[in-house]
């Protein structure tokens, strides 16, 4: 069964609107990007043919609506995380953002 279509932006903002006064410059959040498939069902990794997913509550979720239960878990000291956006011709957008999770308190 396909997942619902998301609210457009402008359903977003008229129904913040409704309940409070809106300005000019006033930010509204909508929570990640979901990468749903091109039948309109959860998205799927990219190494499966899919587009991947934008974070891990996301792929947890559709482990959880797919599987019963998440498998990935989250992350851990020391995981890599790696973020590149690339355009219709496959170049790099702003080149690649590349991190190591490390602990703040040394």
């Amino acid at each position: 069964m396909p997942a619902p279509t998301p609210p457009s932006a402008g359903a977003l903002i008229s129904h913040a609107a409704k309940s409070r006064n809106l300005k000019a410059g006033a930010i509204i959040g909508s929570g990640t990007i979901s990468n749903r498939d091109a039948d309109g069902g959860p998205g799927r990794p990219v190494a499966d043919g899919g587009r991947g997913y934008s974070c891990l509550a996301e792929i947890r979720m559709v482990e959880t609506i797919l599987n019963g239960k998440p498998s990935t878990p989250f992350m851990r000291f020391g995981d890599r995380v790696g973020i590149e956006m690339h355009d219709d011709d496959g170049a790099s957008i702003f080149g690649r953002i590349d991190q190591i999770v490390e602990d703040s308190n040394g």
